[in-house]
């Protein structure tokens, strides 16, 4: 028999909008931590938005005591946004 017991890893999928982008941090398929852009957008450029909004997931995350992910850009190209909010979740100490 063998154990295919999973490491003690989140998936962070990306959902990306022509407005914003969002974030989520699952555990055996339960949201544990989110972020989006939404509260920035008027703020801040796109991108700039993105990457506070990775840091700020970031911070979630550790506060749930992980400190490694598997980044899942949902079909989306590692470019622009994504690639912002990947970037500010490396920022906030995360590995992947």
């Amino acid at each position: 028999m063998t154990d295919n017991k999973k490491d003690n890893r989140l998936i962070v999928k990306v959902f990306r909008s022509n407005k914003a982008i969002y974030g989520q941090a699952f555990n055996d398929g339960i949201v544990i931590a989110e972020q989006s852009t939404l509260k920035y957008d008027s703020k801040l450029k796109p991108i700039e938005a993105a990457s506070k909004a990775g840091q700020e997931l970031a911070g979630k995350i550790k506060v749930k005591k992980f400190d490694s992910i598997i980044f899942d850009r949902n079909g989306y190209r590692y470019h622009g946004r994504v690639k912002a909010l990947a970037e500010g979740l490396r920022t906030g100490g995360i590995k992947f």
